[in-house]
């Protein structure tokens, strides 16, 4: 684990901790879940990208063609 130190605005240091105490987590929690939420956020649409390019439209099709033609129940309808 490492160790950072990081320069934030009064207004936003104070907000974090606020929202850490009503969380009932520690600041450093907080900040290091909204640091990994963020480079979820960011890393996303290349992870899908590169997944995409691995799918085939042949298997797709080949696999949906095994679903079975059936009506939804009543309450799965809009």
């Amino acid at each position: 684990m490492s160790t950072i130190s990081v320069r934030l605005p009064d207004s936003i240091h104070s907000m974090a901790r606020v929202i850490a105490s009503e969380d009932h987590i520690s600041l450093n929690q907080f900040i290091a879940s909204a640091v990994a939420e963020k480079i979820s956020a960011l890393t996303t649409e290349t992870y899908l990208a590169a997944r995409a390019a691995k799918g085939s439209a042949e298997k797709f099709r080949a696999a949906l063609a095994k679903v079975p033609a059936v009506d939804p129940e009543e309450f799965d309808r809009l």
